[in-house]
């Protein structure tokens, strides 16, 4: 070997014997440095999706109270329109008796009188339900209501003792109503993952603290297992927090006009 190869040799040795290799303490403040911004991004990222969870409570809540007063105040027209067609019912009975009696007594003008009364009360009040319910038919002359009247017992049942007719004035305020309910859930789901992704954050701010602390600790023994330790909580944070449904129409690209 020639005195140059030597000499190359010595200085590589030299420049492998001048770079120190790190230490366990180094490479623990590297995890530490590592883990540290990791859970910070973590924690920012947990705080966002649980304001958005906020937000979208916030929303159907507002969602829901609207409905609720929309329902609320078709629930009580629908009260109106039953309580007024009641008493279109209890007129047109009325005329019915009379209609039947003078029938019995053979009074004619009375007779033609009732059945004019019914003709022109049910041209101006009775509804087309109503009116298919007891088999009315708009096209009645004055003899058609009379047999109608005489011969038809639709004509003297009362459509209130029908329950689905009574049901369906409150069809329409039912479904607002019902709307109204699912969107209150549908907001208090939102309430209660946006109160989960705040737990997540608080985990997070126990690991930071974790890891904040670990250079206090003199022994190496100690400085790990709090880091060891601090790692788990991160671990296990970032898996719950994967397994709470995102907020509802959720899309990250959309932030970014995609």
């Amino acid at each position: 070997m020639t005195e140059e190869n030597k000499n190359t040799e010595a200085v590589q040795e030299t420049e492998t014997a001048a770079k120190p290799r790190r230490s366990k303490e180094d490479i623990l403040e590297i995890i530490i440095a590592i883990f540290l911004g990791a859970t910070a991004l973590a924690t920012a990222w947990a705080s966002w999706i649980g304001s958005l969870h906020g937000g979208n409570m916030s929303t159907n809540y507002t969602k829901s109270n609207n409905l609720a007063a929309d329902g609320n105040a078709r629930w009580n027209e629908a009260s109106q329109s039953l309580m007024q067609d009641m008493q279109v019912w209890n007129q047109i009975s009325d005329y019915q008796v009379e209609v039947l009696y003078a029938i019995e007594s053979g009074n004619e003008d009375k007779l033609l009188e009732s059945a004019y009364k019914i003709k022109f009360i049910c041209v101006d009040n009775l509804s087309e339900e109503m009116a298919e319910l007891i088999g009315y038919d708009f096209n009645y002359d004055v003899d058609g209501i009379i047999d109608w009247v005489q011969n038809d017992e639709r004509a003297t049942t009362s459509p209130f003792s029908d329950e689905n007719y009574v049901n369906s004035y409150y069809t329409d305020a039912r479904e607002i109503l019902a709307e109204s309910e699912a969107v209150l859930a549908e907001g208090q789901a939102d309430n209660t993952k946006g109160d989960t992704f705040n737990l997540v954050t608080v985990i997070y701010s126990v690991v930071l603290f974790m890891l904040g602390i670990v250079g206090t600790f003199r022994r190496l023994p100690n400085r790990v297992l709090i880091t060891v330790i601090a790692i788990a909580g991160f671990l296990f944070g970032t898996i719950y927090m994967f397994t709470i449904p995102f907020p509802t129409g959720f899309n990250f690209l959309s932030f970014f006009g995609g």
